[in-house]
């Protein structure tokens, strides 16, 4: 107490602050910063859940790039999916967004639509979207049959297995839109009617204008998608029977992580394996935000 009373005002308000945060200080050091720590030295060992935890050095990380060929194609297919995925579904927000700020009929009824998938349960989704996508019976084959296109058999054909997630993932874009929509809205009208009084064509307009001003918003967007993209695993696990789809197509970096720590009990290649997935998409972030100065243009900036 005596101490208490020596402390001046901003001491007491620095201490009863330290107070209020300190239950998610202690739970950030616990479930968080300490299994972090933790998966870091298990990282070096042969860990196994149960019994082994012996310190065998680099030599889970020589595995992943020498005596491992599953890892290689768990590289390759999330690799697929993030260059596919992540320009497609940014590209779509955008144009979306765009259709949807103009004057078209049932605009709000049409935002209302698009945004509805967002916010559906995950498995539920994945679930509907594997009766969407029979060979035999999928409402996607039943219309390409309509007009004369034999449809593939998507979940079941290691070519098709990709770009089945692919076109899944763009039904949610409806995300992305709004918040490339709530954007559009904010850009000052006096601009388009500048540019079309100096004779600027629709799309010199959309590249001129448009795409400039909502490219922080876009950056934003390309960033969290490709974090997302290289965390691809729910879908695989619920939508391939064998969690990895034929000829492991849908074997995603993600999903043989949780097979050799689940699985097969591997937990420190586990840890050695998110740990180079960390630093993979550190590394990616890092660059983005390098590159960014380049194209995104914030409005007072320089």
């Amino acid at each position: 107490m005596r101490l208490f009373r020596r402390m001046t005002i901003r001491q007491k308000e620095a201490l009863q602050g330290y107070m209020f945060v300190s239950p998610w200080i202690f739970g950030f050091i616990v479930f968080t910063a300490g299994p972090l720590l933790f998966s870091l030295y298990a990282a070096f060992t042969n860990y196994d859940i149960t019994s082994r935890m012996d310190f065998v050095g680099a030599a889970n990380f020589r595995r992943l790039f020498t005596l491992d060929p599953l890892f290689a194609t768990s590289v390759y297919n999330t690799l697929y999916y993030v260059v596919f995925s992540v320009p497609l579904r940014t590209a779509c927000g955008v144009l979306l967004a765009v259709m949807l700020n103009q004057g078209v009929m049932f605009r709000r009824v049409l935002r209302t639509v698009y945004y509805m998938p967002s916010v559906l349960s995950g498995v539920a989704v994945y679930l509907l979207w594997m009766q969407l996508l029979s060979p035999s019976s999928g409402l996607i084959n039943m219309l390409l049959e309509m007009v004369g296109i034999q449809g593939p058999a998507w979940l079941f054909d290691p070519r098709w297995t990709k770009p089945a997630l692919i076109l899944m993932n763009l039904w949610g874009v409806g995300g992305t839109m709004l918040l490339y929509l709530a954007n559009l809205q904010s850009v000052p009208s006096q601009l388009y009617e500048a540019a079309e009084i100096d004779g600027a064509s629709i799309l010199q307009r959309f590249f001129r204008i448009t795409l400039p001003m909502i490219t922080p918003v876009i950056f934003f967007n390309v960033v969290t998608g490709f974090i997302g993209a290289f965390q691809i695993f729910q879908e695989a696990y619920v939508m391939s029977t064998d969690k990895g789809g034929p000829l492991n197509s849908l074997l995603f970096y993600n999903l043989y992580l949780w097979k050799q720590a689940f699985e097969q009990f591997n937990m420190g290649y586990a840890s050695a394996m998110a740990w180079l997935l960390f630093v993979a998409v550190m590394i990616i972030t890092l660059l983005n935000l390098h590159f960014s100065k380049k194209w995104v243009y914030y409005e007072g900036g320089e």
